[in-house]
């Protein structure tokens, strides 16, 4: 029996359990979908299906799939690495992640289809040597036809929660075989990695663990600092309802050190910027702004502009994470960890729990309370306080985010390729690149 295509059992065959139908039920309606579509593929179809015009020489030794958009950035340190060795093909499921890696100058497509029909086209259409796949992206097709075509199989920065592992649980027909397959991975935690070798992830499998989000910022050198650093704050990536609350905390704050206190707001969306000025001047403020040209020089700055988020981070000692004091789940600590701001947040951190309560655990961050005012009072008249928080979050942040050049080497070496010493790019180049593809900062 071919690996992908239908089995078809006889009569003196075992009769299959209840959860092997349910795989050969898979496989039938995929195979069936693989032969139904094509008189239908044009644009966007057809290229999922692989029956879009062939170019000469497209044969890639690494394809790297993932996702969307939010993949594909958090991976770019690794992909970058690995294009200047070899190519690549990079493949998306959604038109906007296929954009952005054509922006980057990649070679990028839409993922195929999971039918056998498809993936068979895709594999002598390109020939890959392994399958490189962002964080949870498994297809039963894809997994079984790599694995008969010999091409390898690595997933980095795969994540499994508890939860997630008891679904899977009650299905080892479908995942079991799906992980054994599986030439190496990397998760992102200890708890992932535990749960997916329970899952049957065989040991010899195991990668160096990495948190993929984590790279680029890790990589981040912060820039010039100014002189008056330690006494300014920055609200960064505000949104609505939010900066009246961190206005009337930072006039408190300021009252209570008899001034000199300095304050930056970056909203989250610079169209709001009007209105966000007419907040401050109810209350006695003058901002200068950044669109017009102004800069951290000015003390009240509302930086109504995109892609300059590291020189705010880099101007102010101490840093509101916005999207947490409204429930927007909050935005990521690790962007100004990496320029060693003392990190302070509001209560709604839900898109980032985890991280939150790691650095509340070294002392590199802290949730405002209802009276913020005698926080930040606190912090910007003891520079020494806030630069500890700051060096907790930013030496956190190196040691989660793990080294990416062993993975990489493991990559190529699985492609055939020389191992050689690994160049990264600059978290600066990357934020440079993707401020060019209106991806917010």
């Amino acid at each position: 029996m071919k690996t992908g295509s239908i089995p078809v059992p006889t009569s003196s065959a075992s009769p299959l359990p209840r959860t092997g139908w349910n795989l050969l039920l898979y496989r039938g309606a995929s195979w069936l979908a693989g032969a139904l579509l094509p008189p239908f593929a044009s644009g966007d179809l057809a290229e999922r299906l692989v029956l879009d015009p062939a170019q000469p020489d497209e044969a890639a030794p690494i394809w790297l799939h993932g996702a969307s958009v939010g993949e594909l950035m958090s991976a770019r340190p690794v992909i970058e690495a690995l294009v200047r060795r070899c190519p690549l093909l990079l493949t998306t499921n959604t038109t906007t992640g296929r954009a952005l890696a054509q922006d980057w100058g990649m070679r990028a497509r839409l993922a195929p289809l999971d039918t056998p029909q498809s993936l068979r086209r895709f594999l002598a259409r390109f020939r890959p040597r392994v399958a490189v796949t962002l964080e949870n992206e498994l297809w039963p097709n894809r997994s079984a036809l790599l694995a008969a075509a010999g091409v390898k199989q690595i997933v980095i920065g795969a994540r499994m929660s508890e939860r997630s592992a008891r679904r899977w649980a009650r299905l080892p027909w479908l995942i079991g075989p799906m992980l054994g397959r599986i030439d190496g991975l990397s998760a992102q935690d200890l708890g992932s990695e535990e749960r997916l070798t329970r899952l049957g992830l065989p040991d010899r499998a195991l990668l160096p663990r990495m948190q993929l989000k984590l790279l680029a910022p890790a990589r981040s050198t912060p820039g010039p600092q100014p002189e008056t650093r330690d006494r300014t704050i920055l609200a960064a990536s505000t949104h609505e309802g939010e900066e009246g609350a961190i206005l009337d905390a930072f006039m408190a704050a300021r009252r209570a050190l008899g001034g000199g206190l300095r304050l930056i707001i970056a909203p989250r969306h610079p169209a709001r910027a009007d209105e966000v000025a007419g907040m401050m001047a109810q209350r006695g403020l003058a901002p200068a702004r950044r669109s017009l040209g102004a800069d951290e020089t000015a003390p009240i700055l509302l930086a109504d502009t995109l892609g300059e988020m590291a020189r705010w981070y880099d101007a102010a000692s101490i840093c509101i994470t916005g999207g947490s004091l409204v429930a927007k789940g909050g935005h990521t600590p690790w962007e100004p960890a990496a320029h060693r701001c003392a990190i302070l947040h509001g209560p709604h951190v839900s898109n980032f729990a985890e991280d939150y309560a790691l650095l509340h655990a070294v002392g590199g961050a802290e949730t405002l309370p209802v009276h913020a005012g005698a926080t930040l009072g606190r912090l910007a008249a003891d520079p020494a306080a806030a630069g500890r928080m700051g060096a907790n979050a930013h030496a956190l942040l190196h040691k989660r985010a793990g080294d990416a050049a062993p993975l990489v080497a493991a990559i190529l070496a699985a492609a055939g390729l020389s191992a050689q010493t690994v160049d990264f790019p600059t978290a600066e180049s990357i934020a440079a690149a993707a401020a060019d593809t209106d991806i917010l900062p």
